[in-house]
């Protein structure tokens, strides 16, 4: 079984229900065992800030398919809940956007699949649940906790649990 880290985030519609609904999916459809999850926090739009505020979340998986596999699911998962990829405009609103963070320690280049994700440092909306629930783990020779030292969390709210 690998160990795989998946940011969560969307602005469009319940999106905490999504969050929840989501989750669920991933891991049946994935054959997978929820290990952890963040909590859910309100943050500044990226990219695009020209929109309503996100919620993000993290969670840790374990699963025995491969990361392209893994990939395919959490695209499967995305399109269930309305995202579609060819219609919309880059970093702009959505219903859910699922990003693979890192998958056990593989580092993999290919045109569609980056591990560990590329701009994962540069993201506070991903550091700061990532940390919550990873914090001393060590993704592309860097400690999550050092890695959301060193950038600013300005905007980020955690929100009150759902129950």
């Amino acid at each position: 079984m690998a160990s795989a880290l998946i940011a969560l985030g969307g602005n469009v519609g319940d999106v905490r229900a999504t969050f929840k609904k989501a989750i669920a999916h991933i891991c049946g459809m994935a054959q997978a065992a929820l290990i952890a999850r963040s909590a859910d926090y309100a943050t500044p739009p990226w990219g695009d800030a020209d929109q309503d505020p996100f919620i993000n979340a993290c969670i840790e998986i374990e699963t025995s398919l491969d990361p392209h596999a893994l990939l395919f699911v959490l695209q499967k998962v995305e399109q269930k809940f309305g995202r579609m990829r060819t219609r919309e405009r880059r970093w702009g609103p959505r219903t859910l956007d699922l990003d693979m963070i890192a998958y056990d320690d593989v580092s993999l280049q290919t045109p569609d699949l980056t591990l560990p994700h590329p701009r994962l440092f540069d993201r506070a909306f991903v550091l700061v649940p990532l940390a919550e629930i990873a914090p001393d783990r060590v993704i592309g020779g860097i400690r999550v906790r050092d890695g959301l030292a060193s950038i600013s969390t300005q905007g980020i709210e955690r929100l009150s649990d759902t129950g």
